[in-house]
């Protein structure tokens, strides 16, 4: 079968490696669609996140689905949950399946990922697609999994006001989110133009570039400011739009994945705030939820992928990716 290889920063290659064994409990997967994270570009343009680097050439890739090859799956289009979750530690036992000390993650250097024609997975972990779900609809659902998390740690009320900063395809999620679960305001925070055209698009009532967002008298045209602050970019500017943006005692809710180490805010400001802030980190169980809701048409994954790069183009979709010239890129295997 024809996978593709991330050997090192920059350096991702399409080659043939051997079809996989399938272990008890586990379902072959005819893999037809990747998504393209963020994440995914940190560990080609990087070699890693934070302290875990690249250890072994490694199959990346988990955002992805495909069509079931064994079993009674056979045959079934799926979508695959990246996460495998040991299921017997603390944090487990206690629901926090994303926390697990033992997980394994898909595309995550130490477990290949689902850049491959073929891959054997946990069956309990696939997810029957509806019909009319597309398999690019399928690789999307993970995505759309962290913004529903993210969503849930922000505790959010109907009729608040809710920011977004950040606006790439987990922020457009979320923004869509924001508006189907009753928000009273949305206000996007983008500085791509045509990022911020699509949070108008999918429902933001108030579209920011980063210079009027740095402004806290821009927030004040909104009494105290926001009530949730979910930041999904990553860098400092937008947690220092977030402390800005957000009023009082209200909610930060850190989504974005730094380039290094390091993340800081205005401690002076938050302090005197009296701010909360919450970290993502990946998600819960949220592949039936997510199904459910763009089965329902509540939520529009499709038209967030602006590409399809067949899988012989792959070091061209993650240079392109790289560069945020489009929302989502998308990788076809079949």
């Amino acid at each position: 079968m024809r996978v593709a290889m991330l050997h090192g920063v920059g350096d991702v290659r399409v080659e043939e490696a051997p079809e996989p064994e399938v272990p008890e409990g586990h379902t072959l997967v005819r893999v037809t669609d990747v998504g393209l994270c963020g994440s995914d570009l940190h560990w080609f343009g990087e070699g890693g996140i934070g302290d875990a680097t690249l250890t072994r050439p490694t199959i990346p890739g988990h955002e992805f689905a495909g069509v079931g090859a064994s079993g009674d799956l056979d045959g079934v289009p799926v979508a695959v949950d990246p996460a495998i979750p040991c299921g017997r530690c603390e944090m487990c036992e206690a629901g926090h399946r994303n926390l697990c000390v033992r997980i394994q993650f898909a595309g995550h250097s130490t477990l290949d990922g689902g850049m491959a024609e073929l891959i054997a997975w946990p069956t309990h972990l696939l997810h029957p697609l509806p019909d009319g779900l597309t398999g690019a609809d399928g690789a999307m659902l993970e995505p759309l999994g962290v913004a529903l998390h993210a969503w849930d740690l922000a505790h959010s009320r109907v009729g608040d006001t809710i920011a977004v900063v950040g606006c790439g395809p987990i922020g457009l999620l979320a923004i869509q989110l924001a508006k189907a679960a009753g928000a009273g305001r949305v206000i996007a925070v983008e500085p791509r133009e045509h990022r911020r055209e699509a949070a108008a698009r999918y429902g933001a009532d108030v579209v920011l570039d980063v210079e009027e967002a740095q402004e806290s008298a821009t927030w004040k045209q909104w009494g105290l400011g926001a009530d949730v602050v979910m930041e999904i970019a990553g860098t400092d500017t937008a947690i220092d739009i977030a402390v800005t943006a957000v009023r009082p005692g209200g909610r930060v809710v850190l989504a974005g994945i730094p380039d290094d180490e390091r993340s800081s805010f205005p401690a002076h400001v938050a302090r005197r705030k009296g701010l909360t802030f919450t970290m993502v980190r990946r998600m819960k169980e949220m592949y039936p939820r997510s199904i459910r809701l763009v089965e329902q048409g509540l939520i529009d994954v499709r038209s967030v992928v602006t590409e399809r790069a067949p899988l012989d183009d792959v070091a061209g979709a993650f240079t392109r990716a790289t560069a945020r010239t489009g929302l989502k890129t998308v990788i076809g295997l079949a």
